[in-house]
């Protein structure tokens, strides 16, 4: 019995992925760092210091001070706040309904940290999010891969970890669900090859959320 189903955000719930790496490669070029779009999704799921942390290791073999941190991760910001807001992932919204007519519980669990986060669920998804249902950057010390997110979505839903999902598009999303011992189901909305899923440790992979939703009915929640 699936009692809670728990979503990350970005490429999961709103097409914005795209965004996102367009806005860090501009951002990391900016400041001298090689970085690309695939090497966007690749680290998706984590904090944006993590981000640039990472980056600045690999390529200085160091950590980035926060002066760095600030200005890169403002210039990217600023970048993907220019490209528009996105839309919703098509098919989400049958797979979001779908789970409330079933009375099962309805997460997000994001390294996003943006303050509007809450508006854009309610304008594309009335009555279907709660903030007490998130968890986002500003709940974690550690964020993805690590367990923490998802850990934590767990202990506050008061569910087993039996009776529920985690629905993920990245492969360090889907590392953090499997370390917090939940059924992980990579769906690949993005550009990465469907096998970096599967690699990182996905129990089952999906091209899109059509998919997705057939998996759900065929459960019978």
């Amino acid at each position: 019995m699936i009692k809670a189903v728990f979503f990350d955000m970005d490429g999961v719930i709103f097409n914005s992925m795209p965004r996102h790496a367009k806005a860090w490669e501009m951002a990391m070029h900016k400041y001298g760092f090689n970085f690309n779009a695939y090497d966007a999704y690749l680290n998706e799921g984590r904090t944006g210091a993590s981000v640039i942390n990472e980056c600045c290791e690999n390529t200085y073999h160091r950590q980035a001070t926060q002066q760095e941190i600030e200005q890169i991760y403002h210039a990217k910001t600023e970048a993907f706040n220019s490209f528009g807001m996105p839309e919703p992932i098509e098919g989400i919204s049958d797979v979001l309904h779908f789970l409330k007519e079933h009375g099962i519980q309805i997460w997000i669990v994001t390294g996003s940290g943006q303050h509007s986060l809450m508006e854009r669920l309610d304008k594309h998804f009335p009555a279907i999010f709660s903030r007490e249902r998130m968890i986002t950057a500003y709940d974690v010390k550690i964020g993805k891969p690590d367990k923490e997110p998802y850990y934590k979505a767990l202990l506050k839903s008061g569910v087993e970890a039996e009776e529920a999902i985690v629905v993920e598009n990245a492969p360090l999303g889907v590392k953090s669900g499997k370390e917090a011992g939940l059924f992980t189901i990579g769906v690949n909305t993005g550009i990465l090859d469907p096998k970096v899923l599967k690699e990182a440790g996905a129990d089952l992979v999906l091209p899109d959320m059509k998919q997705l939703l057939e998996y759900l009915r065929d459960l019978k929640i």
